[in-house]
């Protein structure tokens, strides 16, 4: 048996062409979606993320407004930013790229921005909802590309056990939170876990989140699993994920690949989420969605 690799460059584009098509009937409508985005800091692999954000969102007919304050900016300057954001019509998403410098009180900046604007769906508020399993127009983009790679490659999720590993407010919590809803019984590990290689061998899915560099191998994966690799790690100048794909593609049902995997749904759904909290905002006939 080998795995099925997921190619989530095909699925992105399928997101992409989705997202194209409700954008050109918000804009028939009189209604022309935006995004602002928040880039403070000199970490140029966040500058070439960010950019490349913008120009998807351009393509697809979104408008982009990115501001880049000072790396030495203080909280206040950035609240001020995001005030601005969420006082302006045109904006529907916004996204503060993260990790901000040091100085800057990164909850007090994520919490000021607008729950209906929240396009990263890290908002308490809608942290919250998706907590309590209610429908939101959005989610943390990563997590719900996640999701729709499990569904459009119709990974079986009734009933399925899962086990995420990694507890981040980024990845880990969302990631479990949406699979608990989508009916898996749902295990959390992290670097406490006792026996991580046993518990995660009893999972259907397997999502690894953890940040360490081929970490999950062949022994932590039940055959004919579905495993998904959230990880990006640089390891002598080359992406490396946290799955050791040389040993677990021979025992997985399905596999993400890194890259090419998740990374590329992570950007398509930030769009949705874009355009979700545009219709669902300004209103337009156009169904809000949710993944």
């Amino acid at each position: 048996m080998s795995a099925t690799i997921i190619d989530g460059k095909v699925m992105a584009a399928a997101v992409r062409d989705e997202v194209a098509a409700r954008v050109s009937e918000l804009t028939a409508a009189g209604i022309k979606p935006g995004l602002g985005a928040v880039l403070c800091g000199d970490n140029p692999g966040s500058a070439t993320y960010v950019r490349s954000k913008g120009r998807l969102a351009q393509e697809l007919g979104i408008h982009f407004d990115l501001r880049t304050p000072a790396a030495d900016s203080s909280t206040a300057d950035i609240l001020g930013l995001v005030r601005d954001l969420n006082e302006d019509d045109s904006i529907d998403g916004i996204l503060v790229q993260l990790p901000l410098p040091a100085q800057i009180d990164t909850d007090l900046v994520l919490d000021a921005t607008r729950p209906d604007k929240d396009a990263d769906g890290l908002h308490p508020f809608n942290f919250g909802r998706l907590a309590q399993g209610a429908p939101s127009p959005v989610v943390p983009c990563t997590p719900s590309g996640c999701m729709e790679l499990l569904r459009r490659h119709h990974v079986p999720l009734r009933g399925a056990r899962a086990v995420v590993v990694g507890r981040s407010a980024l990845v880990g919590r969302p990631m479990a939170m949406l699979l608990l809803n989508a009916d898996c019984t749902v295990t959390i590990c992290h670097s406490r876990t006792s026996d991580l290689a046993g518990v995660c061998a009893e999972a259907d899915i397997l999502v690894a989140a953890i940040g360490r560099p081929g970490m999950i191998t062949a022994a932590h994966v039940k055959p004919g699993a579905c495993v998904i690799d959230v990880g990006i790690n640089r390891v002598d100048g080359a992406l490396r994920g946290d799955v050791d794909r040389a040993s677990v593609e021979p025992v997985a049902g399905w596999l993400t690949p890194v890259p090419g995997g998740v990374g590329p749904m992570t950007v398509a759904m930030l769009m949705h989420n874009t355009v979700a909290l545009c219709a669902a905002r300004r209103g337009s006939g156009v169904p809000a969605g949710s993944h």
